[in-house]
């Protein structure tokens, strides 16, 4: 029956596909999290009024922030070949996809990172600057545990759209349903091909969806 329905579709190479998916998509949202935290807490921290209050460093990271969410993707890969080709030795497959998914999404978690880091009371801060907490211990014991629902569905919400991104990156060859979809289905006219990539996708962000919406509401002590 699904040979007749969808008579294109070779599931082995499907499945390969789909496991380039998911490998790019962890991979990326594993250096996503680590970088947009950083980013997130220097743009907490240096903002006015914040632990290490800096208005020169806090413009210098807003602004690479912006600049890099300004990019579309599409153009930030092409933009991150020399880099790329650099670090990971090659172009093409999903190894190379990694830098710039990196890259593309970090600035963005960082931003909902900041944006989490905001909503915690400040009460809380002040209170443990009171009893003579250092930053360390601030950013690790109240900043993060506080935030941590927040930065959760944050972190869902990027990963997401990564999945959007590993499918536009397969348009130049990194592998994946995107690219499976575009050389295999599209460009072949192959529709049926193109069908079930785009089922696949949506599988995959109903999984993220569900997982990181359990997470959250398990953190949450609301």
């Amino acid at each position: 029956m699904f040979n007749e329905l969808f008579p294109n579709v070779k599931m082995d190479d499907v499945w390969v596909a789909t496991y380039e998916t998911f490998y790019m998509t962890l991979i990326a949202l594993l250096g996503t999290f680590i970088l947009g935290i950083l980013l997130g807490l220097l743009l907490y921290l240096t903002s006015r009024g914040g632990l290490w209050q800096n208005k020169a460093l806090n413009f210098i990271v807003a602004s690479i922030v912006n600049v890099f969410r300004a990019i579309p993707f599409i153009i930030l890969i092409l933009l991150l070949f020399p880099f790329t080709d650099f670090i990971v030795g090659t172009i093409r497959g999903p190894n190379a996809a990694l830098p710039a998914l990196i890259i593309g999404s970090a600035p963005f978690y960082g931003r909902l990172v900041e944006i989490a880091l905001r909503e915690v009371d400040k009460g809380v801060v002040e209170a443990a600057k009171a009893m003579g907490a250092k930053t360390n211990t601030i950013i690790l014991k109240v900043l993060l545990p506080e935030s941590m629902p927040a930065l959760v569905s944050g972190i869902t919400v990027t990963g997401i759209a990564l999945i959007g991104y590993t499918a536009i990156a397969g348009v130049i060859g990194a592998g994946g349903l995107g690219d499976f979809a575009y050389f295999y289905g599209f460009q072949r006219r192959s529709f049926d091909v193109v069908f079930v990539c785009t089922v696949l996708i949506v599988i995959i962000v109903f999984i993220f969806q569900f997982i990181g919406d359990s997470i959250s509401n398990k953190l949450d002590k609301r």
